[in-house]
């Protein structure tokens, strides 16, 4: 990732506009799993009540950059998609700052020993209120609704706002990236019914936490229902060739990824065995797995 050329490398610290209900400022935490940064997303006409979804890390620069953009506005809802570490735990200190209810996907605190791909759980995060699929909250020119879309967490929200068909995707759907599931909370099953769910809906734009707006909403979401079909065959492919553990498929099936990425990669393919456990087409025993 080449963060000098790309245009977000002077972006950090600044409320840009998406469009006209939609500004975003982005927290200075590139990295191979955030891509150029988290983006903290702003929705509301200025000057009227506002929402802010995903207000990120717990990085002081970022909040106070966040809470100095939003000088004089109101600010009554902070809108969580899930609790990953970069994008929760600075809503407690913009609600100090603004009096705002914190909303959105319900609490979660995993332990998690194995080589994570992205950042751990928020075990801080205390929600005014949680939201359940369909539930709505409302501002003088907004609308966000919630769309339970477990997979990459199993307490993963996306939010809909109505007047703009626009989607927030959080982590379920990226701009630059596959998203990752991590077992033992990401669910590859549940993953790929979330985005099937994505898929019949008629959103006109996504925009996600990390990356570029997705444009053509269906026509992408087609292609990661694509793509995690073909690493599932390559999985299956892979025992069938002798590949029997997780670090043996990881070598064939990355072997063009930087080596620092694989035992990240091997959670993906822990989260396809999984599944493919499930639905009677592998087994295993200790470490090693075998076609049914």
């Amino acid at each position: 990732m080449d963060l000098a050329s790309h245009p977000d490398s002077n972006a950090y610290g600044r409320l840009a506009p998406r469009s006209p209900l939609v500004r975003r400022l982005l927290a200075r935490n590139p990295s191979p799993f955030t891509f150029t940064g988290t983006g903290t997303f702003v929705v509301g006409t200025p000057g009227r009540a506002l929402a802010v979804i995903d207000p990120g890390p717990d990085d002081p620069a970022h909040v106070r950059a966040l809470i100095d953009a939003l000088a004089g506005e109101t600010v009554s809802h902070i809108v969580i998609t899930h609790t990953h570490l970069d994008h929760s735990p600075a809503a407690p200190a913009l609600k100090a700052a603004t009096g705002a209810l914190i909303v959105g996907c319900a609490p979660l605190a995993l332990s998690d020993d194995g080589p994570r791909a992205d950042a751990g759980f928020d075990a801080s995060y205390a929600p005014d209120q949680v939201l359940a699929d369909g539930d709505s909250i409302r501002g003088p020119d907004w609308t966000l609704t919630a769309v339970h879309t477990p997979g990459h967490t199993s307490n993963h929200l996306c939010f809909a706002l109505e007047q703009e068909k626009a989607l927030f995707t959080g982590d379920h759907v990226m701009g630059w990236s596959t998203t990752v599931v991590a077992p033992p909370d990401g669910d590859m099953a549940d993953y790929m019914a979330s985005l099937q769910k994505l898929l019949a809906r008629d959103d006109a734009v996504y925009h996600p936490t990390h990356g570029e707006p997705v444009t053509e909403p269906q026509r992408f979401v087609k292609h990661l229902l694509a793509h995690r079909r073909q690493r599932e065959a390559q999985v299956l492919r892979a025992i069938g060739e002798g590949l029997v553990t997780i670090p043996a498929m990881v070598a064939a099936m990355y072997a063009q990824v930087d080596k620092r990425l694989h035992p990240a990669a091997g959670r993906s393919v822990l989260a396809h065995l999984i599944d493919l456990e499930r639905r009677g087409q592998v087994a295993r025993a200790g470490e090693t797995w075998s076609v049914r």
